[in-house]
């Protein structure tokens, strides 16, 4: 068996971070899910735009879309919302069999509309009916206008990836605004059956930023507690959701038949090449979760990854982590703020590439 495929006895689904058609039309995402159990698909801007800056079979299609539409987003959308359709199709055996637990694909809406609340909804629903497949996922940033498109997309039923999450802070905000959709939607007399959400937590960045930090500190206390930051965070955010989705708060909504929403550990390639190339897949293995990983992350499991339950292991352990940095001043939610913000930036200088491509 593939050892990405056994990370399935764990409890955990793999999820591919990238999507580009020439992925589709060669066969290889096919092959990730016969071979290796991928279970899903996440894009972003940047995603797209390294797959239509360098794969032919766009400009083609580009060329036509220059005929018909005289505005590079819509062209962007119909650029990729086919490729989304295609990934949604392979998957849609997962989706039907797993009684619409696995086989999503998520598709962001422009990072433009990251702080306005009004355009961010009106872009969901709309993208929502173009690409027409339950198997879809509409990805929202977490930032407080996204929270609370957030908050109503689940009121309506529709299928979200809230994202740029960085911090125990995001993960409870976040968690907060799911039940209170599914709360309104139930009181509202509609089904919960067959709604999925997931919490897109980013590790290798928050590693980035707090070894920075504790560089700059110097000391031997903080240099040891370099690159365990974020598997630390992750520990304790998985405790929290455990302690909220099967808990009372959950019950009755989940005796509705409401399913908890997920965390998704995203930005799992390493960075560092100090560290291991799986660690924030090795580490991060556990019920109930979602790893996206991009493909050079996964061929590093596939080749010498061990699968084992490990987010329920040393958790004392990683809140002496998250004490001994409060210690040393170092400010989780401070650092989840900021890699947010710079998190925005990246996604609209990509967004922004990416429509002078389609221009």
């Amino acid at each position: 068996m593939s050892r990405l495929k056994s990370i399935r006895s764990c409890g955990q689904r793999i999820w591919l971070d990238n999507l580009s058609r020439a992925l589709l039309q060669q066969g290889e995402l096919q092959r990730l899910i016969d071979e290796d159990g991928i279970a899903g698909v996440t894009s972003n801007p940047a995603i797209f735009y390294n797959s239509i800056a360098r794969d032919p079979a766009y400009q083609t299609h580009l060329a036509e879309l220059k005929q018909t539409l005289n505005d590079a987003e819509a062209r962007y959308e119909a650029l990729v919302i086919p490729d989304v359709q295609a990934a949604c199709d392979l998957l849609l055996p997962q989706y039907r069999q797993s009684e619409a637990a696995d086989g999503f694909v998520s598709l962001e809406v422009s990072p433009f509309l990251a702080n306005d609340e009004a355009g961010t909804l009106a872009a969901a629903r709309r993208l929502w009916q173009a690409v027409n497949r339950p198997n879809l996922m509409i990805k929202v940033p977490a930032t407080a206008a996204g929270v609370a498109v957030f908050e109503q997309l689940i009121a309506e039923g529709l299928n979200v990836n809230i994202t740029l999450m960085f911090s125990q802070q995001h993960v409870e905000a976040v968690f907060a605004a799911y039940v209170r959709g599914l709360e309104r939607r139930l009181a509202a007399g509609q089904s919960l059956h067959g709604i999925k959400a997931v919490a897109s937590v980013f590790m290798s960045r928050v590693d980035t930023l707090v070894d920075k930090l504790l560089d700059r500190h110097g000391s031997d206390e903080a240099l040891v507690l370099r690159g365990r930051a974020a598997v630390a965070m992750a520990k304790a955010a998985y405790r929290y959701y455990r302690e909220l989705f099967h808990g009372p708060r959950f019950a009755a909504l989940k005796a509705a038949g409401a399913r908890p929403q997920y965390l998704l550990w995203a930005s799992t390639g390493t960075k560092n090449p100090a560290y291991s190339d799986v660690l924030y897949i090795e580490e991060l293995i556990g019920e109930e979760t979602v790893n996206t990983a991009p493909d050079a992350t996964l061929a590093a499991f596939r080749d010498h990854g061990e699968a084992a339950p490990t987010l329920v292991r040393d958790v004392a352990a990683a809140d002496a982590v998250l004490a001994q940095l409060a210690e040393l001043d170092v400010d989780l939610l401070a650092v989840g703020e900021q890699l947010q913000r710079e998190g925005l930036k990246l996604f609209d200088e990509a967004f922004e590439k990416l429509l002078t491509l389609t221009a």
